[in-house]
């Protein structure tokens, strides 16, 4: 810790007799390596003996409807003979249909599984008796410029939650800052200061001047300084929130698994308020724990982690999880975006087994309020799944962690893809109407070669491709209807069907504009441009207009364009086209329409009638939260304690060359030796001119003494 003469003795006394750190328990992390086959004796506990057999399951289901739906679609093409664009058509078709149907076969083994689920039986039942445990764990709540007053409510729910569970002590927290704005870093320390005051003294706070390698850069530094008296560490989001018993249970699940690496649970996104928003959270609660029972279902102890919510062994952790920066320049070299992908996969290959309890319920998160937001955070994880490209064929992974990666790769390929199905259909319809056929083309033929497919069999394969699709969601809507709880929950049998309905017009209009989003994220990835690291926005999705005309102007282009070639072959194949087009050509009301705030019984959901204790309590404490944020330099001047915190954080000044030079450190001096006043030199100083000058311990005083 740093000098404190920059506060009054008394006040600097009692903020170096907290503790603001523990003392430090470095845990070496060995460096990351994708080239090395790190062949480990260790093998993890199988979730069931019949897990080749489930995968195999999975694996036919989906090579038999590919299979089937291609055969269909070469029925349809073939009249007549299948030409290049007719075959480029059908090899995009078998791709996205397997992808589709590779969702669809999990979803299914999903159903069965929650239709054979009793949910008040078993530990994870809202009755059972909370397990004993024995193990430290620390919480770590990565950050990067939020709101310090809506982040300290949640984190003072989750806390207080734990300690009635009596085992509160055996738990540390940790908020490691890499926040870059000077006045939300003091707005931090200030309202992190108060939580202490609060809560106790086992919440410590820390900030990085740095913020190497992002999130995963924070937490490998927090393993190397103190992780060596933890067993396990629970990593949290910004907007993560889990209740107490929910911490104790996934401690307890991987207390009794020593293979276990990481175990995580189902988030379920909670206080959505726009309609964008809502629509997500109805559609993530309703569908979203068929399809993760699914998953675990085959899955087993070679899952794959979502980066948050998730207990984590630390000596798994720092033994195999380093993650090494890939070869080339950024979009694709560099730091690794999507972390958490990696991370999974090396523990694997280590040996550790990573587990998903889907049922264990009581975590929670946010969304974006809006498309556009959603678009924003949606291109990084983008980019970040690309750059797997370059770890799928690492040494010694296992084939799970491969198919993982592939799948994460295909979410976001699968979007230019499906343009280029529609628009290579398009153009088939376009040659057929204004190119002259060649009836009798050379050589010796009898009858005449006629360009055509067949109407009705092409409407049948949409048909059951839009079946694969929704289906799914359809099974959700019958594990609802069949438990009279749950059913009342959603709003009873009626509104959760027409929430169903109305959620499938809604993600409908909207997918045309993500596929368009998400197919020049992918081109401008390819192109070489990164995405960088932009603070995510979590209050209400309000867009300016001029916001949404000019993000939503490429996909209202793209919708005039096919809805003027498909009107120019016929208006029979404009109407076939509607569903994409109406999307394309709305997208700005639309896009306005579903980021206004959005309330009523459609889309209820179980947290929002009765929202859990941990819920109601972190929104009852934003609610009363400070609002507003005032300037990092006047709160420090005007509070003598946040400053002795403040000096408190910076670590020790380190010798310098005398040829090196802080740019923005000199620059902001001279700014306030030119100041005739405090509140002058405020007003001129840039945010990295004022983050310089929160580093230093030795100027900072200086600049709080100007009168």
């Amino acid at each position: 810790m740093g000098p404190l003469s920059t506060a009054p003795r008394p006040v600097a006394a009692e903020i170096a007799r907290q503790r603001l750190l523990p003392h430090e328990s470095p845990l070496p992390m060995a460096p990351g390596d994708l080239g090395k086959n790190r062949v480990s004796e260790r093998v993890p506990a199988p979730v069931a003996p019949t897990m080749v057999w489930r995968r195999g399951l999975i694996m036919l289901s989906t090579a038999a409807l590919t299979g089937a739906g291609g055969y269909e679609m070469y029925r349809v093409l073939q009249v007549g003979g299948v030409t290049v664009l007719e075959g480029m058509v059908l090899a995009l078709f078998l791709v996205l249909l397997a992808w589709v149907a590779f969702s669809f076969a999990s979803a299914v083994a999903g159903f069965v599984v929650l239709l054979n689920h009793r949910p008040d039986e078993g530990a994870f039942a809202s009755g059972a008796e909370l397990p004993a445990i024995a193990s430290r764990t620390a919480m770590l709540l990565p950050i990067y410029n939020e709101n310090p007053h809506r982040l300290t409510a949640r984190l003072r729910a989750m806390i207080e939650s734990l300690e009635t569970t009596s085992h509160g002590k055996l738990f540390d927290w940790f908020v490691l800052s890499d926040s870059t704005d000077p006045d939300i870093w003091v707005a931090e320390e200030k309202a992190l200061l108060a939580l202490r005051q609060a809560v106790g003294t086992r919440l410590y706070y820390r900030h990085r001047a740095e913020n190497t390698e992002r999130k995963a850069g924070n937490i490998s530094e927090w393993i190397t300084r103190f992780g060596g008296v933890y067993d396990f560490m629970i990593v949290l989001d910004a907007d993560s929130l889990m209740s107490g018993q929910t911490v104790v249970r996934l401690v307890h699940a991987i207390e009794t698994n020593p293979s276990a690496g990481l175990v995580q649970t189902l988030p379920m996104i909670v206080n959505a308020r726009s309609l964008f928003s809502r629509v997500q959270q109805f559609a993530g609660r309703l569908y979203g724990p068929m399809i993760a029972a699914g998953v675990a279902w085959w899955h087993g102890s070679e899952g794959n982690y979502w980066g948050h919510n998730a207990i984590i062994r630390v000596r798994a952790f720092a033994e195999a999880a380093a993650l090494p920066q890939l070869r080339g320049r950024k979009p694709f070299g560099g730091h690794i975006l999507s972390h958490d992908f990696v991370e999974a996969a090396l523990m694997r290959r280590a040996g550790w087994g990573i587990y998903m309890l889907p049922m264990l319920g009581g975590s929670y998160e946010e969304v974006p309020p809006s498309l556009l937001d959603f678009a924003a955070r949606d291109r990084r994880w983008c980019q970040g799944n690309l750059q797997h490209l370059a770890v799928v064929p690492a040494r010694g992974l296992h084939w799970m962690s491969r198919l993982h990666f592939i799948v994460g790769i295909g979410a976001y390929l699968t979007a230019p893809l499906w343009l280029l199905f529609l628009l290579l259909g398009m153009l088939i319809s376009l040659q057929a109407r204004f190119a002259r056929p060649e009836y009798f083309p050379k050589g010796f033929s009898l009858f005449p070669t006629w360009p055509a497919q067949d109407p009705v069999l092409a409407i049948w394969v949409f048909v059951a491709t839009m079946g694969l699709l929704l289906l799914p969601k359809l099974l959700s809507l019958v594990l609802l209807w069949m438990r009279r709880s749950v059913r009342r929950q959603f709003g009873g049998a009626l509104g959760a069907s027409a929430g169903v309905f109305a959620e499938i017009v809604v993600s409908a209009l909207m997918a045309p504009v993500m596929m368009i989003f998400q197919s020049i994220a992918v081109v401008e990835i390819l192109a070489g441009r990164d995405a960088g690291w932009q603070t995510q926005r979590r209050d209400d999705g309000t867009v300016e207009r001029r916001e949404l005309y000019r993000k939503y102007g490429v996909p209202t282009l793209c919708g005039v364009a096919m809805a003027a070639s498909a009107y120019a072959v016929s208006l029979p194949l404009l109407l076939w086209m509607s569903p994409v087009v109406v999307g394309l050509l709305f997208a700005v009301p639309i896009g306005a329409l579903t980021a206004r705030p959005a309330s009523g019984k459609l889309f209820a959901t179980p947290e929002e009638g009765a929202p859990p204790s941990v819920l109601r309590r972190a929104n009852q404490l934003s609610e009363s939260a400070e609002v507003g944020i005032r300037p990092a330099l006047l709160e420090l001047r005007e509070d003598a304690r946040l400053l002795a915190f403040h000096v408190a954080q910076l670590p020790l000044p380190r010798a310098v060359r005398p040829d090196t030079v802080d740019a923005n450190l000199a620059v902001g001096r001279a700014k306030v030796d030119a100041s005739d006043t405090f509140e002058e030199a405020v007003a001129h100083l840039s945010s990295r001119e004022v983050l310089s000058i929160l580093n230093d311990g030795s100027v900072l005083p200086a600049v709080l003494q100007k009168q």
